[in-house]
């Protein structure tokens, strides 16, 4: 028989993400989510529901699917569809699951190249493919956040009771994100050279100098990354940037669906107070940024629901939508990963086994093991 040993260790996905950070970040998001329903709940508040407007909710439901299948549609177009869109699908969930239990300056990005390398992309092309998405994200934000700074002299973007701090934070969100989309756009596609020696010399300072051994390769990587990316045509970013839009587009609808789902609102004014709460979140420090998006929530899109009992309840359905759903899904998802490569591996074992008692040739045995 194989050795369950070495079945074992086919569990490397568990390096990707902790057990501790997903209890971290449910207990921060049912606990901020439960101070805003004991401070904003009233008793005779919910007379006022309005069921016409309810089935919003399964329209926010569709757009959140909808934004799963363009972010599948985006990666199998990363990857030359080299993978099927159930493939894509398992990546996106897997992905996502990640991301809601990893702080969201980190993300989902390391396991999501780990379960495309389980579909069979090799690992140079899964990193490949998570550094075009980020570059087509940063085009976005550098789109995005003009449009927020102009819209903000004639409406009130960042709400009035955040004052000039709030705003201030704000300011600095659009100028590093701004800043850093600059710098990865002319570093990928003009001088991978400078970038490469400007983030070495970064490294060399005193508090990330210990890293500088595993970033090293990396830079390589990157440059050669870059010079794969310049051969593509503009085609190829055109349509990519349209599904990263896309993607985009659908996070943001999202809580003004929500907020509409149970009062009138001003639509315009939500959507762009979405796109600012979507850029906020971006630095949030926590697992899956679970307290501070709620807190996020509450302060741009709470002033404009005439009735604060629903605010609580809004902010539960858009979680509920957007990142409890994920977490089962995810799981459900990488639970077929374990599976896959218990099975894999048992094959493997069972042909070798096979193969050192003359049962099976070397080239049969190659061609399992490819």
């Amino acid at each position: 028989m194989p050795s369950t040993n070495n079945i074992s260790k086919t569990g490397s996905h568990r390096r990707y993400f902790s057990y501790k950070y997903l209890f971290i970040s449910l207990f921060l998001s049912v606990s901020s989510l439960a101070l805003v329903l004991y401070l904003t709940y009233t008793p005779d508040g919910f007379q006022h529901l309005k069921p016409k407007r309810l089935p919003g909710l399964f329209i926010a439901l569709f757009v959140a699917i909808l934004k799963v299948w363009f972010t599948a549609a985006k990666i199998r177009f990363l990857a030359d569809r080299q993978i099927g869109w159930w493939a894509s699908v398992r990546v996106v969930l897997a992905w996502d699951f990640a991301s809601a239990i990893t702080p969201s300056t980190i993300g989902g990005a390391p396991l999501g190249t780990y379960v495309m390398t389980r579909e069979n992309i090799p690992l140079g092309k899964s990193s490949a493919i998570v550094l075009y998405g980020l570059l087509l994200d940063q085009f976005f934000y550098m789109i995005a956040i003009p449009i927020l700074l102009i819209s903000a002299i004639y409406i009130d973007v960042v709400p009035e009771n955040v004052g000039w701090l709030g705003e201030g934070v704000m300011l600095l969100i659009y100028a590093l994100l701004m800043s850093y989309g600059f710098l990865l756009g002319y570093g990928l596609l003009k001088d991978p050279e400078s970038l490469k020696k400007a983030v070495r010399y970064l490294f060399t300072l005193p508090l990330l100098k210990r890293m500088k051994s595993k970033v090293e390769p990396e830079l390589d990587n990157l440059v050669s990354k870059s010079h794969e990316l310049r051969k593509k045509p503009n085609s190829f970013i055109i349509k990519g940037f349209f599904l990263s839009t896309m993607v985009w587009l659908c996070k943001v609808w999202l809580p003004t669906i929500v907020v509409l789902s149970f009062l009138p609102a001003d639509e315009l004014l939500s959507v762009m107070r979405s796109l600012a709460m979507m850029l906020a979140s971006l630095f949030m420090p926590t697992p899956g940024g679970s307290g501070g998006v709620e807190g996020l929530f509450a302060v741009f899109q709470g002033p404009l629901m005439e009735r604060q009992v629903f605010l609580g309840i809004a902010i539960f359905m858009w979680r509920l939508i957007t990142y409890y759903l994920s977490i089962p899904a995810g799981m459900f998802v990488m639970s077929w990963y374990v599976n896959k490569s218990v099975v894999d591996s048992y094959s493997i074992l069972a042909a070798r086994e096979k193969a050192e008692i003359g049962k099976l040739d070397e080239d049969e045995l190659t061609g399992i093991t490819d």
